[in-house]
């Protein structure tokens, strides 16, 4: 007896497989097309659905204490900042632009970098290393005037946040480290939280051993301080 190839099972799936196939791209350009139909209709009713508006982003420049040193990822200064400001019914990203160690110079170094995140707002928290390296105050002061001026070109609303200079390094250090921050605040007209560990340095019950990284306890006393400031940086509605 000989069999008839159209009876082939091989045959007959293969006949299907291809009869998929080919019907694959058809059937995206129908359903591409209802959906434009679709669109045209409901926009004709004044049905569309706008997409939902993206967050804000506050971009936190700054060193080990923006960047949550020697706390998990969700301690840290951004994360509880975050957190409070969401609390506060504010829709706000927090970019965690903070690098342990970091100077004046390397934040300006790498804000074009940090820019690339198109953050509408920042908080700018450096110049503690370089307090605590003994740079030269004209050279912090020269660093973090060239980083207010960019974000004010790039029309990025930013808060100041201000450091204390080491004791050891004398009065005269301590009186031209100290004056930066208010001066450049009235440059450029920002807002400047004066000291961004008060109410936390020196406080032993407040910091991690080495008395220079807030523990989480910390933070959170950093973060309700500090968060009535930033809720004026963002104004209502974001």
């Amino acid at each position: 007896m000989v069999a008839d190839p159209s009876r082939d099972p091989g045959r007959e799936r293969a006949r299907r497989r291809c009869r998929h196939r080919a019907y694959g791209p058809a059937s995206r350009l129908v359903n591409a097309a209802r959906r434009a139909a679709l669109a045209v209709f409901c926009a004709a009713l004044g049905l569309g659905t706008a997409a939902p508006a993206a967050a804000a982003k506050l971009l936190a420049l700054g060193d080990s204490l923006t960047a949550g040193f020697g706390l998990p990822p969700e301690q840290g200064f951004t994360a509880r900042l975050e957190a409070a400001l969401g609390a506060k019914g504010a829709g706000i990203e927090v970019i965690n632009a903070g690098i342990s160690g970091d100077t004046t110079a390397g934040g300006l170094a790498r804000l074009d970098w940090a820019l690339a995140d198109h953050p509408d707002f920042a908080l700018v928290e450096l110049g503690a290393n370089d307090a605590l390296r003994g740079f030269d105050p004209k050279e912090t002061r020269a660093n973090l005037d060239r980083i207010l001026a960019r974000l004010q070109a790039a029309h990025v609303k930013a808060l100041l946040c201000g450091m204390k200079a080491p004791r050891n390094w004398g009065l005269d250090y301590t009186e031209a480290f100290e004056a930066i921050y208010p001066d450049l605040a009235t440059k450029y007209g920002v807002p400047l939280y004066p000291f961004l560990l008060d109410g936390v340095a020196l406080d032993r019950t407040l910091n991690q051993t080495d008395m220079l990284h807030p523990n989480a306890a910390g933070v959170d006393v950093i973060v309700a301080r500090l968060l009535p400031s930033v809720e004026k940086l963002i104004g209502p509605g974001s």
